[in-house]
């Protein structure tokens, strides 16, 4: 055996046996897109695939990451271990990114209960991180019962959630616009359980009623989602949410892991035809790929052409 090899087994098996720092570790590695960290989840995705991942998404100032710090409190109650993973937005000037939610959920750092993780988004689209598959693996492998993930600030094409969250919570503000709005926002269409958090505010009952009205004019698989009024600052009405998402679960479990798997294969294969796009692009400095980009500047051939004379020296 390698060192290597030998350096993998170790890591790995610490993770399993529910090392919080071995987790941490590997989750950078990872996310980073480090062979190291690719051995690693190769080693532990077998022991994965027994925790509930719960997604929490919605528009920006729905009040998201408050309501995940009060549902985690909900499930401590129910001596469950829970694991937050957050994606905040990249800046597409410096590519950083300000990872706050393990301050704003500071009152569970000390529990060993739970583990909390905050991810760049990394200018990936869809509101979560590229490596979040493999993230999620690695801490169901740690042994966390419930992991719920955070994405971004979603708006209407955001919906990358839905192929990978076991159960789907949307988070709406009140005051969501106009009734037009709500009926065409296409990030609602994903939702298994709809969330009013702020319930406290006077626009509230507009926002339940407009949720409702989108709902009976969908296909009848939204009939039976569940509105839950929430106030995430008192923990008002946050039982209620945690019983619709037990109750959504106990439907779906099966289904969804089945999904999330063929969810992966399509993403690995996407990931790979982006990479070598990319490098068609960036890396080509074939003298006719450089001839072909100027033509296209002169504008004797079309980009259409461009791309797939270009394309079809790498795939065949």
């Amino acid at each position: 055996m390698s060192d290597v090899t030998a350096q993998v087994s170790k890591m790995a098996a610490r993770l399993c046996n529910g090392d919080v720092a071995a987790l941490a570790r590997s989750i950078s590695l990872v996310d980073s897109t480090n062979e190291f960290g690719s051995a690693i989840h190769r080693e532990v995705r077998s022991s994965a695939g027994e925790a509930e991942v719960v997604g929490i998404t919605g528009p920006p100032g729905a009040g998201k990451s408050t309501l995940v710090n009060a549902l985690v409190s909900e499930l401590r109650k129910q001596q469950k271990r829970v694991a937050v993973i957050a994606v905040d937005p990249s800046s597409p000037i410096t590519g950083g990114a300000v990872l706050g939610d393990r301050t704003r959920m500071g009152e569970h750092t000390s529990d060993s209960g739970v583990f909390i993780r905050s991810l760049a988004a990394r200018g990936h689209l869809g509101g979560l991180s590229a490596s979040i598959l493999k993230i999620i693996d690695l801490v169901d492998a740690a042994g966390w019962e419930v992991i719920i993930l955070e994405t971004v600030g979603a708006g209407q094409s955001e919906t990358e959630i839905a192929e990978i969250a076991d159960i789907n919570v949307v988070v709406n503000a009140p005051g969501l616009g106009d009734d037009v709005q709500a009926i065409k926002a296409g990030i609602l269409e994903i939702a298994d359980v709809l969330v009013v958090n702020k319930a406290d505010s006077p626009l509230a009952q507009r926002t339940e009623r407009q949720l409702q009205s989108m709902l009976q004019l969908r296909r009848e698989e939204y009939s039976d989602v569940p509105i839950v009024n929430t106030v995430a600052t008192t923990g008002k009405g946050v039982d209620e949410l945690l019983a619709a998402i037990i109750k959504k679960s106990k439907a779906k479990f099966n289904t969804c892991k089945k999904s999330r798997l063929l969810s992966r294969v399509r993403r690995i294969i996407a990931q790979e035809a982006a990479a070598q796009a990319k490098k068609a692009v960036l890396d080509d400095e074939h003298p006719q790929t450089l001839a072909l980009f100027e033509k296209v500047l002169l504008g004797e051939c079309e980009h259409q052409e461009a791309v797939q004379q270009v394309m079809s020296r790498y795939y065949k």
